[in-house]
């Protein structure tokens, strides 16, 4: 399975700074992150990779978003986000959520852990933020 890895996020970084460059949270990001290195990069995208991963087998055991375990793992993502991004606030959360389903780049990469995560996550945040 192949997820996004360091090549996706230099890839990215002209899009999202024009896209959140004025926020908040994308200054406490470029702060944060100054002294990352590759390594600290490769953890944090396997950090991520491991969650979608976790809310796959949630979904696939039965799980439905608004259940217990689906709603652990929504808290565990926003720390996870928090602790390594940037304050993940619970818009901030469900604008990711949207754009887990809406952005093919994010659904494709979340739904090779299998089909229908992607909205899985998307519905569970949703709940969550409610």
């Amino acid at each position: 399975m192949k997820d996004f890895n360091n090549t996706d996020f230099e890839n990215y970084k002209n899009e999202v700074k024009e896209k959140w460059g004025n926020t908040d949270a994308y200054k406490e990001y470029s702060q944060k992150s100054k002294g990352y290195s590759n390594e600290r990069i490769d953890s944090m995208t396997d950090g991520l990779n491991n969650i979608m991963g976790e809310f796959a087998i949630c979904m696939n055991g039965g799980g439905i978003p608004q259940s217990d375990d689906a709603q652990s793992l929504v808290k565990k993502l926003q720390g996870f986000i928090t602790e390594n991004f940037y304050t993940c606030t619970n818009e901030i959360l469900a604008g990711l959520g949207q754009m887990y389903v809406a952005d093919e780049r994010f659904k494709n990469n979340i739904d090779k852990h299998s089909v229908g995560t992607a909205e899985f996550v998307s519905r569970a945040i949703e709940y969550y933020v409610r």
